[in-house]
């Protein structure tokens, strides 16, 4: 009888490591927006981390994290650490590619979870308004495929950027007039 048991449960084990396993080692997140500014005010917003507060969905998290910024004011090589409350936790992000259409950033997490991503906005002039997009990706290790089995990380993340876009709108927008 308790061998059965220890037979079932090793079974399930199994299966459920193989379920983890077989899952995609990338993920992508990715939110757009229509904001009726020029690319250069909206890029403006983004290519400087001073004026991330303004609008970034994490910065309302916690009113009280400690920020640093280091290397230019904004473009390539700004750098803006920051430590937090457990919502937020500790972190890095690199300016790592600064164009008119295209902003790469260097993502680096410390806690409450070690991972490093790649973090992009693209502009794209439509007349008079922009088209931004806002998009991470990166490696899951086991772990994180493990999390995201049952939690859609996808809803999550994409749902503070979606805040984090409707912000930028409003500010550019406003800004515009």
């Amino acid at each position: 009888m308790v061998l059965g048991i220890v037979l079932v449960l090793a079974g399930i084990i199994l299966v459920f490591l193989a379920v983890v396993s077989f899952q995609s080692d990338q993920f992508k997140i990715s939110r757009s927006t229509l904001i009726s500014a020029p690319a250069s005010v909206v890029f403006a917003r983004v290519n400087d981390f001073h004026q991330w507060a303004d609008w970034s969905p994490w910065e309302k998290l916690d009113p009280d994290m400690k920020k640093t910024f280091e290397g230019p004011k904004s473009g390539e090589g700004a750098i803006y650490r920051w430590t937090g409350n457990q919502k937020i936790g500790e972190g890095c992000m690199t300016i790592t590619e600064s164009r008119p259409d295209l902003i790469k950033l260097r993502l680096d997490f410390l806690k409450p979870f070690a991972a490093t991503n790649e973090v992009e906005f693209a502009f794209k002039s439509e007349g008079e308004k922009t088209e931004v997009s806002w998009s991470m990706s990166g490696r899951k290790n086991f772990m994180f495929k493990t999390v995201h089995l049952f939690m859609n990380m996808d809803k999550m993340i994409g749902g503070e950027y979606e805040k984090g876009l409707e912000a930028l709108k409003s500010l550019s927008e406003t800004e515009k007039k």
